[in-house]
């Protein structure tokens, strides 16, 4: 009897502890982290939705009237697509239904864009007067703040939430606002932003496959086993120093690991690029560094326009979809150069300045479904960190209105159509140049004409019907144009929208 009484005993021990055991290793149905009450889902495009749970078990996601089903694989993971969705103001419930059951509460249909990049990203709306005065009239806008993090693997999940109120960014904020308005449609922002960030910062490990000077840099991280094991050591500290968030924000991959890669592949209308200063090698305050330490390498200004092509096509890639649109907001106005040389002529056409910056980012338009935000009458010749932000984000949420809602109305100032040779004279023909005119009524400026010797020279302008007619006394046989190609050019030339002319030149002579 007591052989039989154990028996049962230890019979029901193993049951007990194989239930506790099951319930302890079981993955219960959950979605990923970007998703959550208060959320904007995008319209008009197919939407991802995915998370985990027990394998192999039968999901179910039920929104606006439709139901979509998958079964997750052997490791938990599981994802299904919702079909195009209209416009909605009005919050609805979002059911996923599993062994369990999940409710996200008061989910909107709008527009929804990832706002990213460094400092002037980061810049809360507290630090221009003239976004603040706009925080009262905010409605329809929702905000999902990515908190900085780093992560030496790539994360499925992020820390934060949706929240029902505007950006912290002034940039992301005001091209909320002006969006909001201009296309009457819920808009929501994802801002995942951190100051003086190289794009090699946000760039997935892949990327070392198509840029050499990525795979070097992230050779040399490898092998630095020191660094890794400082990052290991600060990624679970609760509070950095202000050197330990330096330290770590300036190492590549490590925040696209942790901030950008677990919203891919959250449906959006695209991305607001606001990033290039440090890959500009300008680092304020720090001498002259050693151009052979990873940790300082990043892309220059001048092969920036490679990187910057390459990395948006891998965004794409990993988000499937071709239709992403990547606003890249122009470095505006600035008047220190690199850490070659930190005190430039800022008018001067041939200096090493930020227009070289500026070239590589409108090379990015050779692109589909890529705009560049134009601010070349912007910016503070002494400040990194200009304030005027209220009109990047007028002019983002501009192009974005025209190009991806597909709303009339100019959105873009002059651009080159084309230079000719007339009577000694270079008359410069433009695209977007109706009503062509200066601000201030004066004669246009920030015009450099040379010819096959490459001396430049400060041009006599005068506007006639949409061109602009240029000349010297001091240039025979005028041949080619460089317009706002400085640090801090000094410009006027806008369209009939008010919209100021672009930046460029037409040789190809590297200084």
């Amino acid at each position: 009897m007591m052989n039989i009484n154990s028996n049962i005993a230890r019979i029901i021990t193993v049951v007990i502890f194989s239930i506790i055991s099951l319930k302890t290793n079981a993955q219960f149905l959950k979605v990923a982290s970007v998703f959550g009450d208060h959320m904007v889902l995008q319209r008009e495009k197919k939407v991802p939705v995915w998370g985990t749970s027990t394998p192999k078990e039968k999901i179910t996601v039920t929104f606006n009237g439709q139901s979509k089903s998958t079964k997750s694989d052997a490791n938990g993971d599981w994802i299904l697509y919702l079909d195009p969705l209209e416009t909605s103001f009005k919050g609805k419930e979002m059911l996923i239904e599993g062994n369990e059951k999940l409710v996200i509460k008061d989910v909107l249909v709008g527009e929804v864009w990832i706002c990213a990049g460094q400092s002037n990203m980061v810049m809360s709306y507290n630090s221009s007067a003239e976004v603040r005065g706009l925080v009262p009239l905010a409605s329809n806008i929702r905000s999902f703040y990515v908190e900085n993090k780093v992560a030496l693997k790539e994360q499925k999940n992020v820390p934060g939430a949706w929240k029902i109120t505007h950006p912290k960014s002034a940039v992301a904020f005001s091209f909320a606002y002006f969006l909001n308005n201009l296309g009457d449609v819920p808009v929501g922002i994802i801002q995942a932003s951190w100051g003086s960030s190289s794009i090699e910062a946000w760039m997935p490990r892949a990327m070392t496959k198509e840029l050499p000077i990525f795979n070097t840099i992230m050779k040399e991280f490898d092998v630095d086993k020191e660094r890794i094991a400082r990052i290991q050591q600060l990624i679970n500290k609760p509070n950095w120093t202000n050197q330990e968030n330096i330290f770590l924000r300036r190492n590549s991959n490590i925040i696209y690991n942790a901030m950008m890669h677990p919203l891919i592949p959250f449906a959006c209308r695209g991305l607001v690029w606001y990033q290039g200063e440090r890959n500009t090698r300008y680092i304020a305050g720090l001498p002259e560094v050693d151009e052979k330490n990873w940790f300082h390498r990043v892309s220059g200004m001048k092969d920036y326009d490679e990187v910057l092509k390459k990395w948006i096509q891998t965004y794409r890639k990993r988000w499937n979809d071709d239709d992403m649109h990547f606003m890249i907001v122009m470095l505006p106005g600035y008047g220190k150069g690199t850490q070659k040389k930190q005190n430039i002529d800022i008018e001067n056409p041939t200096e090493e300045s930020w227009a070289w910056m500026r070239e590589s980012q409108l090379s990015a338009m050779e692109l589909p479904n890529v705009s560049v935000v134009n601010t070349i009458d912007l910016g503070d010749v002494k400040n990194i960190h200009p304030t005027d932000k209220l009109p990047i984000g007028q002019r983002t949420a501009l192009l974005a209105a025209k190009k991806t809602l597909k709303l009339k109305g100019e959105a873009v100032g002059p651009t080159l159509k084309k230079v000719e040779v007339k009577n000694g004279e270079l008359v410069v023909h433009f695209n977007h140049a109706q009503g062509l005119k200066t601000i201030n009524g004066k004669a246009p400026s920030g015009f450099w004409i040379a010819n096959g010797t490459q001396k430049w020279v400060k041009a006599k302008a005068k506007i006639q019907d949409e061109t602009v007619v240029l000349s010297s006394l001091e240039v025979k046989n005028p041949k080619y144009v460089r317009y706002a190609f400085a640090g801090k050019p000094t410009v006027n030339l806008v369209n009939n929208s008010e919209l100021p002319a672009y930046p460029f030149r037409t040789d190809n002579w590297n200084k």
